[in-house]
């Protein structure tokens, strides 16, 4: 049956979740034509549309957050947990299984999606939903926050720290490379800077893809620095920390977000080092490989992930009443960075999957509690959040395989011989294992008895 989503002057962004009133969703893309030329019922004024199932039919990862790409004059879209590819028009993917994809009619001025129901049942249109993916920048004038009577009398106010100028940002001219930009990002001290310049990175990397002029990566060329600076805060040993509280109250709910925009902040900042200390890396064997371009991409996108989620976290907290400064902050994150700044294996196995892969297990308890407290817009962007983590685990879970099948060698031996090698103590429960599981760590990776891998 035809399914109408709206008039198609309400349609601008590249992507969209349509709620259907059984329940099933899927993801309505707007795309430039590929050839504008030709005429199709899904093509006008130079876009195209297409609508395929929200949920990839391997493991059920989130369509809506896919990379796009151009192979053969055709749109494919990877799903971000297992990077199972699929053309977005017909559903055929390289790997043998098939995405449900469905027919797109914009020539009326409308909309509309042809969607197959075996009993004709009526199937109507619960909501559009754009999937945003828009950073919260800093606005270029002076904050209107007003806290309430209580944030004023139980958190530190911003003064002038929320409402500041965020100033003048300096960018690159066009011939800087990859790793020019990612040594500028992580020399840039103000956190509004350092988001702003990472969105920015990310964005013209990926539209540069595929055309005659990508952008240079530079391995080699520019030196990445030992530790970026910080502006304003005030630094503690991570065991000094103030305990942040279960977020019954507002001052502890405000420190929680506190403690974690602090977390985002340092994560821009690993996932753009890790593109540019490691550029000239290569495999070890008979016929050594350089890192290829996609593993710049991905790592490019995790850090435009970590940027938007600062700017959600910082945002959050302003409208608490409070600002991002307003409390201690520790480096232990960097700690573990410097440790393993020699070594890429390391380096994916100790903050990808064993930081990174934490932050699944907590996320869900952290969400809870904000939800306990009726705290619901800090719920909304906590979610956020860890959906997206679980794409990052996966980044890292994909290049350890990566650079392990070049090497002949097993991804769970090596991770678990940097494990013991870089991170104090064991592992230790209790395990999101659906969300590891999603990201690609089975129990081989955690367990406290490894199951061998089976010889391939």
């Amino acid at each position: 049956m035809l399914i109408n989503c709206g008039p198609l002057s309400d349609f601008t962004q590249a992507r969209y979740v349509i709620h259907l009133s059984t329940g099933k969703r899927l993801v309505l893309f707007r795309l430039a034509a590929i050839d504008p030329s030709c005429s199709k019922p899904n093509e006008t004024a130079g876009w195209s549309y297409y609508a395929m199932e929200a949920e990839c039919p391997h493991a059920g990862g989130p369509m809506a957050d896919s990379q796009v790409d151009i192979e053969d004059s055709a749109y494919i879209v990877s799903c971000p947990w297992h990077a199972y590819d699929f053309n977005v028009e017909t559903g055929e993917s390289s790997v043998g299984i098939k995405a449900c994809t469905f027919p797109v009619d914009v020539r009326d001025g409308s909309v509309t999606i042809d969607f197959p129901t075996e009993d004709r049942s009526s199937i109507k249109l619960d909501r559009v939903e754009p999937v945003s993916e828009k950073v919260k920048l800093k606005s270029k004038s002076k904050s209107t926050l007003t806290p309430t009577r209580s944030s004023a009398q139980s958190v530190p106010q911003a003064e002038n720290s929320s409402a500041e100028q965020v100033g003048a940002i300096q960018y690159l001219s066009d011939d800087a490379t990859l790793c020019d930009w990612a040594v500028h990002i992580l020399n840039t001290a103000h956190p509004e800077h350092k988001i702003e310049l990472t969105t920015h990175l990310y964005n013209i990397f990926s539209s540069r893809e595929g055309t005659s002029s990508p952008m240079e990566i530079g391995r080699g060329t520019v030196t990445a620095p030992d530790q970026p600076p910080r502006e304003k805060m005030v630094e503690v040993k991570p065991g000094a920390m103030p305990r942040t509280g279960k977020g019954g109250s507002l001052k502890s709910r405000i420190a929680m977000l506190h403690a974690l925009a602090n977390i985002e902040l340092w994560a821009i900042d690993l996932a753009i080092d890790i593109c540019v200390r490691f550029s000239t890396f290569k495999t070890v064997g008979d016929d050594p490989q350089e890192l290829p371009r996609a593993y710049f991409h991905d790592w490019l996108k995790v850090a435009r992930d970590e940027a938007k989620h600062f700017s959600l976290l910082r945002t959050r907290i302003e409208e608490l009443g409070s600002y991002f400064g307003a409390l201690p902050v520790h480096h232990g994150l960097w700690q573990s960075a410097s440790e393993t700044a020699y070594d890429l294996r390391s380096r994916i196995s100790i903050i990808a999957l064993v930081h990174e892969a934490r932050g699944l297990d907590v996320n869900p308890l952290t969400i809870q509690k904000f939800r306990n407290a009726q705290d619901l817009e800090s719920v909304e962007s906590l979610e956020i959040i860890h959906n997206d983590e679980i794409t990052h685990v996966t980044t890292g879970h994909r290049w350890l395989t990566w650079i392990c099948a070049q090497e002949g060698t097993d991804p769970v031996k090596i991770f678990r011989d940097n494990v013991s090698k870089h991170f104090r103590g064991s592992i230790q429960g209790p395990f999101n294992e659906e969300a590891r599981l999603q990201a690609g760590m089975d129990r081989r990776y955690y367990g406290t008895t490894p199951t061998p891998v089976a010889a391939s």
